[in-house]
């Protein structure tokens, strides 16, 4: 029988041209993202106003916490998808894409809901005052209430798509959101538009991600004899065998998740002490930081179909090549990019804000923050291994090393120590040891691979 395209790309294209194919369109796709949300920054620093940016950046950890319903139902189901095509087992693939379509939207919707109802206590947590509270309530209003449904099954519906080796689809329904959130930005924003601040920021992306989630509901339909993604509630299930593997896979990445935006929340707490100018300097060198680092994550996520199919088919030379390619290439880009924002801190953060304060703030975190990018690289193929071959409980331990007994501790001692600026080093520390552990796990991993390759080697020759 003749090959699809999908298994050709999966199975015979070169490793070079393969993680091109998936990982060039998830990588810009990242980019894209990160620009919109730095488009927020931007176009809102351009108001002078350290208020306006203290309440996007205090936001922040909420829109970050709608990436543990991204992951639980986004990572999950696509990575069950991408191993079920690669036993060809596409009854599994349909019915793992509507269990997450739907459970995504159930999720966005309760989620959207507790943060309406609970919205006093949650602007208390995330350290607004009465200085900030109004910026940032009212860039919350339409990015949470009204905008975490269509935020989270844009990108849930892009792992979907992706899951099937379509990259190119799912980064021009992503992107598509992306560039009409910069174009609508300035016009909500800034004071010859609508004059709306933050609040302006929120809407243009409220309105953004329900066009991108559009593009994803017209691809499907215009692909549907060629495409095994479905969001038919006939194939909605609760099937033990599906829920249970996009559980093992999902939970974990959705911990994760959460843990990050615990630890977001713990260093703004302490950040907010000093005042709303450093606030903003964090927050604007978070979201710089956040650049080079989506790099990484696009390219980790944008192999895991490769990795998956594979893993799942036999074939783990094909696929530890792929994983050396993509490493290589990470982790060179990391170090380079690093380099540049040690000795450049101050010009770069300059692009987004005049304040001389926020500037000098922002120097100090910058050079932080770059010191843990190249053992980011590591981390973050690592993690995406993992999920990509189902191995949840080691994806979970990962993210509670990484936040509960590495970072988040490290938040605490660093600012004892050094009072505000050795935040920014608190990655850095955790990152150094959790890639010194991600080497010797995912060595395990391969040699366990090669002793497969080996015991099916001698299982054929035996039957020969």
């Amino acid at each position: 029988m003749e090959k699809t395209q999908k298994e050709r790309l999966f199975e015979d294209y070169p490793i070079p041209k393969a993680v091109a194919s998936l990982a060039i369109p998830t990588v810009l796709s990242s980019l894209v993202m990160v620009l919109y949300n730095l488009a927020d920054t931007y176009f809102v620093g351009m108001l002078n106003d350290p208020v306006e940016n203290a309440g996007v950046a205090l936001a922040a950890p909420v829109l970050l916490a709608f990436n543990a319903v991204n992951n639980l139902f986004g990572v999950g189901s696509s990575s069950l998808m991408s191993r079920s095509l690669g036993c060809k087992d596409y009854e599994t693939v349909r019915r793992s894409s509507a269990f997450g379509f739907y459970g995504a939207l159930f999720f966005g919707l309760v989620f959207s809901l507790l943060c309406t109802v609970f919205r006093t206590p949650l602007l208390a947590l995330l350290g607004a005052d009465g200085t900030t509270v109004g910026a940032t309530n009212g860039y919350m209003f339409w990015t949470v209430t009204l905008g975490a449904a269509p935020a989270i099954l844009n990108v849930v519906l892009a792992y979907m798509v992706r899951s099937e080796g379509a990259s190119m689809h799912a980064s021009v329904g992503t992107m598509s959101g992306c560039f009409l959130n910069i174009i609508l930005d300035p016009i909500f924003v800034l004071p010859w538009g609508l004059d709306m601040g933050a609040a302006g920021a929120g809407c243009a992306t409220f309105i953004s991600n329900c066009v991108a989630c559009c593009y994803f509901f017209v691809l499907l339909a215009a692909r549907r004899k060629s495409t095994y993604i479905s969001v038919s509630p006939r194939k909605f299930t609760l099937e033990k065998r599906i829920v249970l593997s996009v559980f093992a896979v999902g939970i974990p990445a959705s911990i994760q998740n959460l843990l990050n935006v615990t630890g977001m929340t713990i260093l703004n707490n302490f950040t907010a002490s000093y005042g709303a100018n450093a606030i903003a300097a964090m927050g604007i060198t978070q979201k710089v930081n956040s650049v080079p680092t989506q790099v990484a994550m696009g390219l980790s996520q944008g192999i895991m179909p490769l990795v998956s199919y594979n893993y799942a088919s036999g074939n783990s030379t094909r696929m530890k090549k792929a994983i050396k390619f993509s490493m290589k290439i990470s982790l060179s880009f990391l170090v380079v990019v690093a380099a540049l924002f040690f000795i450049f801190p101050g010009v770069v953060t300059r692009l987004f804000i005049a304040d001389a304060e926020v500037v000098a703030y922002g120097e100090r975190f910058l050079r932080g923050f770059s010191l843990a990018m190249p053992f980011l690289a590591i981390d973050f193929m690592a993690v995406g291994i993992f999920q990509a071959v189902g191995m949840g409980r080691e994806a979970l331990i990962f993210a509670l090393l990484r936040k509960l007994a590495l970072e988040i501790p490290a938040l605490f001692v660093l600012n004892f120590l050094v009072p505000l600026y050795g935040l920014a080093y608190a990655q850095f520390v955790a990152e150094l040891i959790l890639a010194t552990v991600a080497i010797i796990v995912l060595k395990r991993l391969f040699d366990r691979l090669k002793q497969r390759e080996n015991t099916d080697g001698d299982d054929v020759a035996a039957a020969k």
